[in-house]
C-alpha cells in the first residue's frame, strides 16, 4: 500500500512539473518596447480555435487558406488600405507585400501579429480596438498571400 501511494505521489509531482510545458503559450511582445502585450485589451470574439493554435505554436493556421484570405482582404481593405495601399504597396505606412520589413520580426507570424495588435512607431496605433485576434490572423493570411518578395526571406514559410 505504501509503495502504491509513493508511485501515485511521484506521478502527481511529474504531472505538475511537466504540464506547464505541455500547454505553454507563446509570449507576445510590444513591437517597440518589448513589453509583454496585455491581451485583456483584445476585442471580444477572437478567441477561436485558430487563435488558440496560434498562441501555442506561433504559426498562423490560416496561411494558404483561400477562403480565409478573402475575408482577410475585406478586413484589410476596410481598416488598413488607407495607410498601406490597396495592394499593400505602401502609402502613408510602409508596404507590406515585399521583403523589406520596417521591423524585421514582422517576417514571422508572431512579429506581424504583435505589430497589428500593439501598434508601432508613427501613425500605426494598436489595432485591438478595430479587429479581434482572429480577424488579425485573417488579415495576416491575406498579406502573406500577396507577398511579392524573395521567398527565402519569408520567415513564416520556414516556421
Amino acid at each position: 500500500m505504501i509503495k502504491l501511494s509513493k508511485i501515485m505521489v511521484g506521478i502527481g509531482v511529474t504531472m505538475i512539473l511537466v504540464s506547464p510545458f505541455a500547454s505553454a503559450e507563446i509570449t507576445l511582445r510590444n513591437t517597440i518596447t518589448g513589453e509583454t502585450l496585455d491581451m485583456s485589451f483584445a476585442k471580444k470574439g477572437g478567441d477561436t480555435d485558430a487563435f488558440k493554435q496560434f498562441m501555442k505554436d506561433g504559426k498562423n493556421p490560416y496561411n494558404g487558406k483561400k477562403d480565409i484570405e478573402e475575408k482577410g482582404k475585406s478586413l484589410y481593405m476596410t481598416g488598413c488600405s488607407g495607410c498601406h495601399g490597396h495592394e499593400a504597396e505602401g502609402k502613408l505606412g510602409p508596404g507590406l507585400a515585399d521583403d523589406y520589413w520596417t521591423y524585421p520580426r514582422n517576417g514571422t507570424d508572431i512579429g506581424l501579429f504583435e505589430t497589428l495588435f500593439g501598434g508601432a512607431n508613427g501613425m500605426m496605433g494598436p489595432q485591438y480596438v478595430n479587429f479581434n485576434t482572429d480577424e488579425m490572423l485573417q488579415i495576416m493570411a491575406f498579406l502573406r498571400s500577396i507577398y511579392t518578395g524573395d521567398k527565402s526571406k519569408a520567415e513564416w514559410l520556414k516556421q
